[in-house]
């Protein structure tokens, strides 16, 4: 079978575990993780797994099935890194969706629904490992039952929710406010790529969250 993931950021944590599973079926499949979709060379199956293009109806014609990855019950939370908004709202389980790539955004048919909790110590990274890990066993699942998915239309009777598209500002800390009060926030941004900070006497500081063993 011959498979593309296309992931747009290099930098995102989400590679470590694409690299992986591109090892362990490398001998059974052809597989390609490209950055761009100009570089997809068509094939069986596409996964958009945080692609940040939009990857229209003639993108999508040179495989037989185009999916996406994304963590939220759907209809409900479409849109942009929903698995950190619903954290910061307090969520102790997140859905993740595979589903169909659609042009109106995270509107396709559903192959399936997996949960997974996150407890409310984990940090950000530990997270990671939950939703990489299930997204590793969606991915799995497509390619292994491929021919015999019979995908679903979302619940028309749910309402759609949509969260936006977060930026590094997302991550600012409020000096004057409890950290407890502030610890869904904390604990979601990625110290690498998006580290959690404070401004107090005409300064900025980065913030760094660690667990200890104590």
């Amino acid at each position: 079978m011959r498979i593309s993931l296309l992931c747009s950021d290099e930098r995102h944590p989400v590679n470590k575990y694409l690299h992986s599973w591109m090892v362990r079926r490398q001998s059974t499949h052809q597989i390609e993780l490209v950055r761009k979709k100009s570089e997809l060379s068509g094939g069986d199956i596409l996964f958009l797994i945080s692609c940040s293009e939009i990857v229209d109806a003639d993108d999508r014609s040179a495989y037989r099935a185009s999916l996406v990855l994304h963590a939220s019950d759907l209809p409900r939370g479409r849109g942009w890194s929903p698995h950190i908004w619903q954290i910061i709202e307090g969520a102790e389980e997140i859905t993740l969706s595979l589903l169909e790539a659609e042009d109106r955004v995270d509107s396709g048919r559903i192959w399936r629904k997996i949960k997974f909790p996150v407890p409310k110590h984990a940090l950000w990274n530990e997270i990671n490992e939950r939703l990489f890990t299930a997204e590793i066993e969606l991915i799995d699942f497509a390619v292994q039952e491929y021919s015999s998915i019979n995908p679903v239309e979302q619940d028309a009777s749910i309402e759609p929710t949509y969260y936006p598209r977060r930026s590094p500002a997302e991550s600012k800390i409020d000096p004057k406010q409890s950290i407890a009060s502030q610890f869904d926030k904390l604990r979601v941004c990625d110290p690498h790529r998006f580290p959690a900070f404070f401004e107090l006497h005409g300064k900025k500081y980065k913030i760094i969250l660690e667990a200890t063993n104590d």
